[in-house]
């Protein structure tokens, strides 16, 4: 028996389906790059093939190490697939600049993307089941199942959660500002980058709140002005750490 212990990869593996061609230059299979795209988002996109017809569905999402896991209805189509295993393709973006130049060509946008791939299934025990739904709440606000009333038995019937874990994905990443040709720099017309991102606004409570009840410590991430990927950054981190 060898007592050589094998490295822990940083990177995915690059295969033919998730090797970045086209700009290959921004692309990046290291998992951490990976990890902090998919950590800044909420909403995903799952693709399947169901009987030779593509599907994409747009979804909530959460990462737990190498796992990805999202929700669906109990009534969906794609239950007695993922029953047995199917093919899946979990992308995720972010829109971070509109990169206006000097030619309609040359006109982009920055932006973080990534996209991975695995075998989908749905969980069957319970008591993982379980576990995961409370994952869904408690990794964008750690600690809030606790305050919670238990989940309905029906709600739980009603309610299918999905896992993949990942096999290989890639990351794809622009942050620079206007690549002009170098003869289109001396036209005079503005050229450069509007930022883009998403802002936390003032929190609206229930109109019908019991008087008196007043917005939990878990929720002080979410102040107002503040970017919601950078909150949910926040959050997977505080999730991590109450897991360990």
């Amino acid at each position: 028996m060898s007592d050589v212990i094998e490295p822990v990869s940083t990177s995915f593996p690059v295969s033919a389906r998730n090797r970045v061609k086209r700009v290959h230059e921004r692309g990046s299979y290291d998992k951490a790059a990976v990890f902090a795209i998919l950590d800044a988002a909420l909403l995903c996109h799952v693709s399947y093939v169901i009987d030779g017809q593509p599907f994409c569905t747009p979804t909530l999402f959460w990462r737990e190490g190498e796992v990805l896991y999202w929700h669906g209805s109990s009534a969906s189509r794609m239950l007695k697939h993922l029953k047995a295993g199917t093919p899946a393709c979990l992308t995720v973006s972010h829109l971070d600049g509109l990169v206006l130049a000097r030619s309609g060509f040359h006109h982009s946008a920055n932006y973080r993307s990534a996209m991975c791939f695995g075998t989908a299934r749905f969980i069957e025990d319970a008591d993982e089941k379980l576990a995961a739904l409370k994952g869904v709440v408690d990794r964008f606000y750690p600690g809030r199942t606790q305050t919670l009333r238990a989940i309905d038995p029906q709600e739980f019937k009603a309610t299918m959660v999905i896992t993949m874990t990942i096999e290989d994905a890639s990351a794809k990443v622009r942050a620079k500002t206007v690549a002009d040709d170098e003869a289109d720099y001396a036209t005079p017309l503005w050229a450069g980058v509007i930022p883009v991102a998403q802002m936390i606004g003032a929190g609206e409570p229930c109109p019908r709140l019991i008087p008196g009840v007043e917005r939990p410590d878990h929720l002080s991430a979410y102040r107002e002005g503040r970017r919601l990927d950078e909150t949910f950054v926040e959050m997977q981190r505080a999730y991590e750490q109450g897991g360990e």
